[in-house]
């Protein structure tokens, strides 16, 4: 199985699942407006990590901290690192079921609630690359309720692009950790660069969605994080935000913090007409 494993041909690691909100589309933007030195990066809402890898392409040494409060997303990174055949083979299993008849089986596949680590992350991977337009959204009980998307081949196994990201995430300089955002005021030092993606405030009644967990990230979630922005500032950390175009989100940053609007697309929103012409914010305070 390792021979087998080890003559893959290495890709550059991407993002294993489609995150709302993910950051693939606006690297370009965000390239732009990174800091040109920092000593650690720190991710507190990590997702689907497309800034990290990103990172992690052009310095695969580079030292770095990710978190995320979903736990089931951080068991995946955690397990693609360290029993990525095994996930592999899993994945295989559920794309051969899922052909036979796709409806039954993505429906049995979503009340399904495995306790077994390969299964549980396998089932996660597998819900996310067939369920409608990618969108991982649970309830207040935490269960997944996303229904069947219109895919005609969705490609369920992506064999190199897994097997990249575990040898990448293998090294010593990469701590990966479930945590609430706020843990990070007690790791940050002077001269790390802090990179915010939160759920993003809504730009309208409609577009409320911030339901990664079963608890939701609320506006006092958002002034929380904007306070312990301000401390990470005082430390003399590089502070990064991505978040909606909104006035509440500008109201809670000073002047002193420099704000840049850049295009972006709403990959999630039902509509495909409306996922184009949107406006982002990037606060930085360097």
């Amino acid at each position: 199985m390792k021979q087998q494993y080890s003559q893959i041909f290495a890709t550059s690691p991407k993002p294993f699942v489609k995150w709302a909100g993910g950051k693939r589309q606006l690297i370009t933007s965000l390239e732009g407006h990174l800091p040109k030195k920092f000593s650690t990066y720190f991710e507190p809402f990590l997702g689907g990590g497309a800034l990290l890898f990103h990172l992690l392409n052009q310095n695969p040494n580079l030292k770095c901290n990710i978190s995320d409060l979903n736990s089931d997303l951080i068991l995946a990174y955690i397990t693609i690192r360290n029993k990525v055949e095994q996930l592999v083979e899993s994945l295989e299993l559920h794309s051969g079921k899922y052909s036979a008849d796709k409806i039954e089986y993505y429906y049995s596949v979503r009340e399904s609630a495995p306790k077994n680590q390969i299964e549980k992350v396998s089932r996660l991977l597998f819900l996310n690359k067939t369920c409608f337009n990618g969108l991982y959204r649970v309830n207040s009980k935490g269960q997944f309720n996303v229904p069947l998307g219109r895919y005609t081949n969705p490609s369920i196994v992506n064999k190199e692009n897994l097997i990249s990201v575990s040898k990448i995430l293998q090294s010593k300089n990469i701590a990966i950790k479930c945590q609430d955002f706020e843990a990070i005021l007690d790791e940050a030092k002077k001269d790390d660069f802090v990179y915010f993606d939160p759920p993003y405030q809504p730009v309208s009644k409609t577009a409320n969605f911030t339901s990664y967990t079963k608890c939701e990230f609320t506006y006092d979630d958002l002034k929380r994080l904007a306070n312990v922005c301000q401390k990470l500032d005082k430390k003399d950390c590089k502070v990064l935000l991505s978040n909606s175009n909104t006035k509440e989100v500008r109201k809670l940053f000073s002047s002193k913090w420099k704000v840049v609007e850049v295009s972006a697309n709403r990959a999630i929103n039902s509509n495909s007409k409306k996922r184009t012409g949107h406006t982002e914010l990037l606060i930085k305070n360097y």
